[in-house]
This record gives structure tokens, sequence and C-alpha cells, in this order.
């Protein structure tokens, strides 16, 4: 074994085991400390023996066990322990070396914990890595920022880590810098919200309206995940639709109908809100989770609050074939607002990010790898400047094909009573964008007549603001314009 290990890892949970263990399957040599000793030391008789690891009891002993520049990963969770390690580690590394976060971190704080680290003379990376624990074994979608300097000394091992896809291109390129890898990683679980509800939503529809059973649902996800909506999510659907319990019957049915989430999709959410993006889809995702938490409150409801009582008629292939080109559209919208977010952040903070890359990063290793990715970097490659993905040939052409059966589910949804909170936003966003006028010019009415917060006129020169005495007993000032 190498005298010196080329990386270390600290944290020793599911995904830094397994990420160390992926290293050493490439050739390097890991060292890997956890807060726990007995970890470290069940590890090395466990899953790593005989393995290029070395194991460390101290903090002192893991950094001098690396090699220089010290690359050190953290994959503890998210918050004060990364800012606790970082403070233990300043006085034992040296300038140059190069400290690392893999977690799930809001990307202010990587921001300032760029700055920070690189004031005190050292490097940082903060870096989304997804593709859960087979992914991080594997091969995962890897999405570092941070300091720029970094990247040529973590480059050779994150790209052989990373997965792959068909031409062998790893799933993993910088990204930008300070928080903008983190930044990427929480737009991604946004969209893997969206990508989630909308698949949960169709499947409510076809066994509360349609009335499919378990293993017909089984059979479509699987027709689904052999075309157009190829992807990870699909696959596991359906696989989980064909599970059963010990008893022979699904297992799904027995899981409560109570989700959780670890805040990534109500981050996004906040980002767009504070850059002025309508993430209206990944929003509804995030409530659409909420409102499955208050489950005891919903038990109550059900048996106060009334409505239609689910009864199709007609052609189930046809539908479920709706249902499929709605599901699509659905997708393409959530995937459009996602891109719109990043550009937005790209301007707000100064980021150059590569849209196309991104798209390349994702088509493998992570929770929304897909074929429609592909679809996505070629659109970007084409138009680097492209605005929203709605107005790319493909995806346009596929939104307007989409459109009839898209309005069908919805408007049958809501017709029986299933909630689809999801597809309903994605239709609205769809039909909002393309409509040259919308109702705002009331609402800015409004909002000078009750506050005099002034309006622009169709006749005249935007830029210039006007404020009307609607009810004669206002005087003439008018309220500062500003939006936020």
């Amino acid at each position: 074994m190498k005298q010196q290990a080329d990386i270390g890892i600290i944290g020793l949970a599911v995904m830094g085991e397994n990420l160390a263990l992926n290293m050493e399957s490439k050739g390097y040599t890991v060292a890997v400390f956890n807060r726990t000793p007995d970890k470290v030391i069940n590890f090395l008789e466990g899953r790593g023996k005989g393995k290029r690891i070395v194991g460390t009891t101290s903090l002192k002993d893991f950094v001098q066990a690396l090699s220089s520049p010290r690359k050190v990963m953290l994959m503890v969770k998210a918050g004060k322990p990364v800012d606790e390690y970082i403070e233990n580690l300043l006085p034992i590394l040296s300038p140059g070396d190069i400290i690392i976060d893999g977690g799930n971190t809001h990307f202010p704080d990587t921001d300032r914990r760029t700055a920070y680290v690189e004031s005190r003379g050292l490097l940082y990376i903060g870096t989304g890595v997804s593709g859960g624990e087979e992914g991080a074994l594997l091969g995962p979608s890897i999405m570092p920022g941070g300091s720029p300097k970094a990247w040529p000394s973590i480059k050779p091992i994150f790209q052989d880590i990373a997965a792959k896809v068909a031409d062998g291109s790893p799933c993993c390129d910088w990204v930008g810098e300070g928080g903008a890898g983190h930044f990427v990683k929480m737009v991604h679980n946004g969209i893997e919200y969206g990508d989630m509800q909308l698949i949960c939503e169709a499947y409510h529809i076809m066994k509360d309206y349609v009335g499919l059973s378990h293993q017909e649902m089984h059979k479509v996800f699987k027709t689904w995940n052999e075309g157009e909506l190829d992807s990870y999510l699909i696959e596991i659907t359906r696989d989980i639709l064909e599970y059963n319990d010990i008893d022979g019957t699904p297992l799904l049915e027995k899981i409560l109908d109570k989700a959780g989430q670890k805040g990534t999709g109500k981050w996004t959410g906040i980002s767009a809100m504070e850059l002025g993006v309508p993430l209206t889809l990944i929003g509804e995702s995030v409530f659409a989770r909420c409102l499955s938490a208050q489950k005891e409150e919903r038990v109550i409801a059900s048996t106060i609050l009334t409505g239609p009582k689910p009864k199709f008629e007609g052609d189930k292939q046809a539908f479920v074939d709706a249902l499929q080109k709605a599901l699509l559209a659905s997708k393409i919208v959530s995937y459009a607002q996602g891109y719109v977010l990043m550009k937005a952040a790209a301007e707000a903070y100064g980021w150059n990010l590569n849209y196309g890359g991104i798209a390349l990063m994702w088509r493998g290793g992570c929770i929304i790898r897909s074929v429609f990715l592909g679809k996505i970097k070629e659109a970007f490659d084409k138009n680097p400047n492209l605005t929203n993905l709605m107005l790319e040939p493909y995806f346009r052409e596929k939104l307007m094909d989409a459109s009839d059966s898209w309005r069908k589910v919805i408007g049958m949804a809501i017709a029986n009573g299933i909630p689809v909170p999801a597809f309903s936003a994605a239709l609205a966003y769809y039909d909002g964008y393309r409509s040259a006028k919308l109702p705002a010019n009331l609402l800015q009415a409004q909002r000078d007549y009750f506050g005099a917060h002034t309006y622009e006129r169709t006749d005249r020169p935007q830029g210039e603001f006007f404020h009307t005495n609607w009810t004669g007993r206002g005087g003439d000032t008018a309220s500062t314009t500003y939006n936020v």
C-alpha cells in the first residue's frame, strides 16, 4: 500500500463509505476518519478489508496520512458539523490544501465558506453528489464549484469515479465559483421533486380514476421506460408497482402516504422567489409533500368535506396514452423552469454556467438521469443563449403535440376529484408563458388604487410611471417604484 493516501474522506455513513470504496476501486488510496472510531474499525474489518484504505482515529493522524496537496472530503451532515470540521482542520492543514464539502449544503453557506477558507490560504470545493447509495458506489453525478484553483487537483479523481455516458464522458465537470456547484445540485433536487410528484399524480390517476391494477400499472411504466420517458425514476416506479409484501399483496399500498423532505426543494423555491423566477411546478411539488404530512387532518377532512366520486368511462388505453403525453409535457416544463432559475442565478451571482454541460452531468448516475437530458444538451449546444427550453423546436413540438391530451387528463382528473397540483401548475405556466397579454394590468391598477404604487401605460414608453387619483379623494403623491 502507498505510504500516503490520494484523498481522505471524513464521515462513514452510507454516502461516505460508498464513495471511499468507489475511489479505491479506481486505483486510489483513501484515508478515512469518523467521529465514532468504531465505524472506522468496522469498515476496515468489513467492506474495506484488504483494500487500499487507511483507517485513522484522530484528525491529526488523518491529515498526516494524506499526500500533498491534501484533499479532504467532508461527507457529514450539512450545517454546523461542516463549519466545525473546517475550524478543526484549518490549524492542521497547509496552504494549498483542499477542503471539499460533498453534502447537501445550501449554496450561500458554500459561498461563505469558500471565501473564508481562501482567506486562510487554503482552497475549498462545494460539490453536489447525486445518485444515492448505488450511485456513490458505482458512479454518481458530481457537480463541483468553489475555488477554481482546486479543480485541477481534484478533477482526475472526481471524473474517474463519476458515472459515464455512452461515449465515455464523465458526469462531472467544473460548474463555477463559490456556491455554483451546490446551487446546481439544489436545482437538480428541485427538478427531482417535480419529477417524483408528476409520477405520483400519474399513479394516482391510473389507480383511483382509470382503475388499473398494480400489475397493469407496472406494465404501463415498463412501456413508458422504453420510450421518451425512459428515466431512473420511471424505472424504479415500474419495479415498486410490481413488488409484493410477504402476504402477496402490493407493498406500496401499505406505505403511509406521508412524505418527508430534507429541504433542498424548499431552498429551490425560496431561491426562485428571491430571483423572481416562476418556479411553479417545483413549488407545488414541495407543497404537495407539506399537504401529505397533514395526514391526521386529511383523514378527518375526508369524513366532512365531499367531492365527486371517480368514475371512468371510455377507452382505458387511449387515456393512458394521453397521460403519457401529459407527463412528458409537464416534465418539459419542470426542466424549463429549472434552467430559467439557473440562468437567473448565473446573472445575479456572476457565474458562467455551461447549461449543456449540466445536462450532461445529469445524464448518468443521478436520480433525474434520463434520455430526455440528451435533448437538453443538444438544445444548448445549438443555442447557448436559449432563454427557455420550451422555445427550442424539439420541445416546442412535443408541447404542442401533447396539448389536447394534457388538457384532457387534467380536466378529467379535476372533474373526478383527483388532485393534480403539479400537472396543473405545468399547464398553467405553459399557457401563461405563451400569452402575449396577462391580466396584470388590472393587478397594477389595484396596486395603484390602494397604495399609489403607479403603473406604466401601453401608449407611452416603458419606464414612465403614472398615478391616477381613482376616488377623487386622493392627492397626486405616488409611492416610489421598486421591484423585489
